[in-house]
């Protein structure tokens, strides 16, 4: 069959024989809208990471079969016209589990020790003026028996918690769906959970309960000199309101997702004002070395699966 990846540029570098062993394999760095039909008019599977396939372009392309998401959520694609057509959707799920745990940790981390403050003063310089052997102008936080708070207790939220009682922290949680309030760690409420914590981790999916989640009425409620991180989706947190916030709170803000990526031009976040309290990193959480090879694997595990049933 033939195969077409539509955005490799967002995958990095790897081997394409992964794919090229599956069929008739081809591969564009990015793909516009108005390049989808005419590139996958004579393929029968498609694989994308952030392309959107909305009904119009599924309709439009008689002999597709299969659409492989190089990712978990499937926002990207119209799923009812895929199933009218009979068109199987297949993601990746767990994949980035441990890796996206990893970097909430570098983020927490990073703003608990100031890093970004305590980096730049040794790589401007300023340390060889010192006259003393070290330099402490913003005070740096130990993570052992801190109020870690997680929004979302999914398989990350879960590795979350694990890592962040090795650590020596008290972890509660609450259930963005309202459903999942059975673990073993303290259930709170999202305002209670705000207030008690000094590290509040978001691991949630975005849909409408958990869109603005976070606006100004809730960080009004954090502790002072509390971390806020967003590993979950862009959207959960109100953009503007913490950029607002962070100049005149004391907080911290670290993230890997924003509402629209990639980042707008003079976003509220790039504020020179607030730039020590804020760590942003451009969606790489899920895309680790090891991490990246198994969702490749799985996504070429969910063609193969596709094409023993055909046979």
């Amino acid at each position: 069959m033939n195969i077409v990846l539509l955005d490799s540029l967002t995958l990095g570098d790897f081997d394409s024989r992964i794919f090229e062993s599956l069929g008739n394999f081809t591969s564009y760095l990015t793909t516009k809208k108005n390049q989808i039909i005419e590139r996958c008019k004579d393929s029968e599977i498609i694989i994308t990471n952030k392309v959107i396939l909305d009904s119009t372009i599924i309709e439009s392309l008689p002999r597709l079969k299969l659409i492989c998401i190089a990712a978990t959520g499937m926002n990207n694609i119209d799923l009812q016209a895929a199933e009218k057509r009979g068109i199987a959707v297949r993601n990746v799920a767990g994949y980035s589990t441990r890796a996206v745990a990893q970097h909430t940790f570098m983020l927490a981390l990073s703003l608990l020790g100031k890093l970004p403050y305590y980096s730049h003063y040794v790589a401007s310089g300023e340390w060889v003026k010192s006259e003393i052997f070290c330099h402490l102008l913003y005070p740096i936080v130990d993570l052992y028996k801190r109020e870690w708070g997680i929004i979302g207790l999914g398989s990350i939220g879960k590795e979350v918690c694990r890592l962040a009682k090795a650590f020596g922290a008290n972890v509660s949680y609450y259930s963005t769906s309202g459903k999942n309030t059975q673990a073993e760690i303290p259930h709170k409420s999202l305002d209670n959970l705000l207030e008690t914590s000094d590290i509040i981790s978001i691991h949630a999916p975005l849909n409408e309960k958990t869109h603005n989640l976070i606006t100004a009425k809730q960080l009004e409620k954090l502790k002072k000199g509390a971390i806020l991180l967003n590993l979950g989706r862009g959207g959960i947190v109100n953009e503007q309101d913490v950029a607002n916030n962070l100049k005149k709170q004391d907080f911290f803000f670290g993230t890997d997702v924003l509402e629209k990526e990639p980042m707008n031009a003079n976003h509220p976040l790039l504020d020179s004002t607030i730039t020590q309290k804020v760590i942003i990193t451009p969606h790489i959480a899920w895309a680790y070395r090891d991490t990246k090879q198994r969702l490749l694997e799985m996504v070429a595990d969910n063609i193969k699966t596709f094409l023993q049933k055909q046979s």
